[in-house]
């Protein structure tokens, strides 16, 4: 019997949502960072498995927002937890409880979504420190299961996947047996520049930036594509640039090569930076530049 459903990876900004999906998959679809609110679009993840079909979306971190973009961010994570059949709530294994986890946990308990706590980062704590975790949730909601976890060395992944197929409900698959993502190229191939950017610089700058593709061609022995950088102060776009343009350029090596990895083909990658004062401030910038909820 054919079983499928949504599940919605929820949590605080940085607790390895991200990398839980990619291990999941066995495929990087998601881009991950060490930076807070990496991700700022719900992100569908496919896996069939045998008769089951998850459909896992990667939400952005739930957090206070300053701005038009969090306030986007914050609403599409909710959104994602009202359609899901299955909620995976991961938390740090050694942090206390935050009023995050609490408000998750609090709407787990109106809706009766069946939900996995998953408690990541297990390397970095002891044993006793994990197990005092998960008596304090366990003391407040009872979880279809529990899974102590690393998602970045893919320690106990597949008990995660056992744990959803459990409450995945019978029905016909919503996507294609191949199919592991629903993010276009365009959109995926944005991500991974703005990924490079997360992971080469510092402080404040990498947030107040967006990548829009402006030409994607595919020639067939080569994807040609020009992509437009977008920050919020003439002073961050020197940075950006780098002397000479060597921060550029550095940016540019790495994510050609991610992108030729993820189209199997040679990648010319052509990047510009523009600066769009205080873009995150407007909700109507926000939305030209792709955040905005779907209808």
């Amino acid at each position: 019997m054919k079983k499928t459903g949504y599940i919605a990876i929820v949590g605080r900004p940085n607790v390895g949502k991200s990398t839980l999906l990619n291990a999941l998959l066995g495929e990087k679809i998601a881009i991950v960072s060490n930076k807070p609110q990496t991700t700022r679009n719900r992100i569908l993840g496919i896996l069939t498995k045998g008769e089951n079909q998850f459909v896992f979306m990667d939400t952005p971190g739930i957090h206070t927002p300053q701005n038009d973009l969090g306030t986007y961010m914050v609403e599409t994570a909710k959104s994602s937890l009202q359609e899901a059949d299955c909620v995976v709530l991961m938390a740090d294994a050694g942090r206390e409880m935050t009023s995050v986890e609490k408000n998750v946990i609090d709407y787990l308990k109106k809706s009766g979504t069946p939900a996995v706590l998953a408690l990541n980062k297990t390397d970095l704590y002891r044993a006793e420190t994990i197990a005092e975790t998960i008596q304090k949730y366990a003391a407040v909601h009872d979880f279809a299961a529990v899974v102590p976890l690393c998602a970045k060395n893919g320690r106990q992944v597949n008990d995660v996947l056992e744990e959803c197929g459990k409450c995945l409900p019978a029905g016909e698959w919503f996507f294609p047996e191949d199919m592991i993502t629903d993010q276009p190229e365009r959109a995926m191939a944005a991500e991974i520049i703005r990924e490079k950017l997360l992971r080469t610089l510092d402080k404040e700058v990498p947030h107040g930036i967006a990548v829009v593709i402006e030409e994607f061609k595919d020639e067939g022995t080569l994807i040609r594509i020009r992509a437009e950088i977008f920050c919020e102060k003439a002073s961050h776009k020197g940075i950006i640039v780098g002397k000479n343009g060597a921060e550029l350029k550095l940016v540019g090596s790495y994510a050609r090569a991610d992108l030729e990895k993820l189209f199997g083909t040679k990648v010319y990658l052509n990047l510009w930076v523009k600066v769009k004062e205080n873009w995150r401030e407007s909700r109507a910038a926000v939305g030209n530049f792709g955040y905005k909820e779907e209808k």
